[in-house]
């Protein structure tokens, strides 16, 4: 059991001022009986708890899967540069949402935005082997050596990468599979041979690839089968 004041403000759609304000005015409702304190204790997984008649679905933690565009930072807060929040609707903006894992301020692709602090630490513990795969596009041609080198462990000035699979997808394309997630890893990797990393977009996190019909710059909440796609390496 909770108070309703907590229960409403932690869906991110009103504060507790908000809540107090709601309660005095009779418009919070707890299986159809007026609120008539804002310390009112409910259950907010079984109780049926309405804001001016409407229903509210309460949603213990919240998945949000987010096609980064270029230009934002992976962070909850910078003093400088727009982060990734910036793009979270407006209905997600009271919850303590965070990046789960980091992108290049000029990388793009699929970022998970959650409150969930356990998967979080699933998605990004070396323990979990949660593979990330990339799209790359280089200044110079890719070559069998790259993808050889990849596949032994290329070495880095902060230890020997653990094989990574390089595709070759055109000239200068591949697709790399990362186990592991160091500082600008792709980049490093790839400047071991000479080349540089003219564009790079992450594709897939485990099992859940960025659909082709979010737009870049938009987010959406993830659903039952895609949630369980990227809990299946929690175990």
């Amino acid at each position: 059991m909770e108070r309703i004041d907590k229960i409403i403000a932690s869906q991110g759609l009103y504060s507790r001022s908000d809540v107090k304000y709601l309660v005095k005015h009779k418009r919070v409702a707890v299986d159809g009986e007026a609120v008539t304190s804002s310390s009112r204790k409910a259950d907010p997984e079984a109780s049926v708890i309405t804001i001016d008649g409407k229903p509210l679905i309460f949603k213990k933690q919240v998945y949000l899967m987010l096609h980064k565009p270029q230009g934002y930072v992976s962070a909850t807060e910078d003093k400088t540069q727009p982060t990734v929040l910036a793009l979270v609707p407006q209905a997600y903006k009271g919850r303590e949402l965070f990046p789960a894992g980091r992108l290049d301020k000029d990388t793009t692709g699929l970022m998970i935005l959650t409150d969930d602090g356990v998967l979080a630490h699933n998605i990004l513990s070396p323990r979990k082997h949660v593979q990330k795969v990339y799209r790359v596009e280089l200044d110079i041609p890719v070559t069998k050596e790259m993808q050889e080198g990849f596949a032994a462990g290329v070495a880095l000035n902060d230890g020997v990468c653990k094989a990574a699979k390089l595709v070759i997808l055109g000239e200068k394309t591949a697709e790399v599979t990362l186990q592991e997630g160091r500082y600008h890893q792709i980049k490093r990797m790839f400047g071991c041979f000479g080349a540089k990393v003219v564009s790079l977009h992450r594709l897939a996190m485990g099992n859940l690839y960025l659909p082709v019909d979010l737009p870049e710059g938009e987010c959406r909440e993830l659903t039952a089968e895609e949630l369980n796609r990227l809990q299946m390496h929690e175990s």
